[in-house]
């Protein structure tokens, strides 16, 4: 009897520390009734969102090792068809009418010739991929991201993000990106929802649907 007593006295003791203890909370994203067709467009026609794309087609036979910024032969690169699949995304995105205001990209090759070649240009931050300081696979990784995707942008243009799948995979979970896809998202100051995801079918598939007056 009184050894059980002892163990409920020790279990509760263990509880309260439970409780004590400092937890780290990582804000996660929200996730908006997803927007389509002449909605979304709409919405985007009117500014104020980001548009982060993963990068085009890349050639997997080659590994990113001892990766030098400089040197495109250290990294996995676009193929020809990611830089024709890059070129489409641009055209498509023009022949909609939605404007494009600041163009940020991970400074790898791969994502600078994807967004130079859909948009004319890139500034190269290396926020798109920084980690951060805690260990692979803690909370609260990617904090420069987040940030970047949590920034209000002013309406009447849209912010474009390349980078890559898994930093952005991280923050939302769900299913990666396809290489060349796109997560439309809206960031509202110390948070963002995800509103919809396209791929180059979808982005043509916007220019067959009125806006609604």
């Amino acid at each position: 009897m009184r050894s059980r007593a002892l163990g409920i006295v020790l279990s509760a003791g263990a509880l309260s520390i439970g409780l004590l203890a400092p937890t780290v909370a990582v804000a996660q994203p929200a996730t908006a009734p997803p927007l389509a067709g002449a909605d979304l467009l709409a919405a985007l026609r009117a500014g104020g969102h980001i548009i982060y794309f993963r990068h085009a087609d890349t050639d997997h036979s080659q590994v990113d090792r001892g990766v030098r910024l400089e040197d495109c032969t250290t990294q996995r690169n676009l193929t020809d068809r990611g830089r024709d699949h890059s070129r489409a995304l641009g055209e498509a995105i023009r022949s909609l009418g939605i404007p494009i205001g600041a163009v940020l990209a991970s400074p790898l090759c791969r994502t600078m010739e994807t967004a130079t070649l859909a948009f004319g240009t890139a500034l190269g931050s290396p926020a798109v991929r920084e980690g951060g300081p805690l260990a692979p696979g803690s909370p609260g990784r990617f904090p420069a991201l987040r940030e970047l995707l949590s920034t209000n942008v002013t309406p009447g243009a849209n912010t474009v993000i390349v980078g890559h799948a898994y930093p952005y995979f991280t923050l939302v979970g769900g299913q990666y990106l396809n290489e060349g896809e796109a997560d439309v998202v809206h960031p509202r100051g110390t948070d963002f929802e995800v509103l919809a995801r396209l791929g180059l079918k979808q982005w043509r598939d916007l220019a067959t649907l009125p806006v609604p007056q």
